[in-house]
């Protein structure tokens, strides 16, 4: 059965400015960078001390995309419309100086949230990250505070 995400596509628009952002500004850690047959070069980082989850630094152009789909997606990252998910933190404003320190751009800084501590960061090809130290006690009940649950549901019986 499906137990979890192993590797996350994020488009980019520059693999080796990729590679080089993700590996010294982020501290993420190589775990390959092969060229294909094909002229695809599967790129991929993962977080440091973290064997289970990769991201695969992707260009459009070089992809099994078409032409056009490509260029579409390009276009989407480099306007900065893309998000590829959260990151996980421990810490979230020490890391957030570390990592402005390194030069990595955020567009909000560390504030508060009902989650957690989230600041917003991007990517040198435009994708942006949530980038949140979850609260120890927070559950999906608390988070669904007002929210509607139809009566009988699977998350109606699990929040029973």
């Amino acid at each position: 059965m499906i137990n979890g995400i192993d590797i996350v596509s994020v488009w980019v628009l520059d693999q080796d400015s990729a590679k080089e952002f993700y590996t010294e500004k982020l501290g993420f850690e190589l775990t390959t960078d092969i060229k294909l047959d094909n002229g695809m070069r599967w790129l991929t980082v993962q977080p440091p001390g973290n064997t289970g989850q990769h991201f695969l630094l992707m260009d459009p152009s070089h992809s099994m995309l078409d032409e056009q789909t490509a260029a579409a997606v390009r276009g989407l990252v480099a306007k900065g419309a893309l998000s590829p998910g959260v990151m996980a933190t421990s810490d979230c404003r020490g890391d957030y100086e570390t990592l402005v320190k390194r030069g990595v751009e955020f567009t909000s800084p560390p504030a508060e949230r009902p989650y957690g501590i989230e600041a917003i960061l991007r990517d040198d090809s435009g994708n942006w990250f949530s980038f949140t130290q979850r609260k120890q006690q927070w559950s999906l009940p608390r988070a669904l505070t007002g929210a509607k649950v139809l009566p009988g549901s699977r998350l109606a019986a699990a929040l029973d």
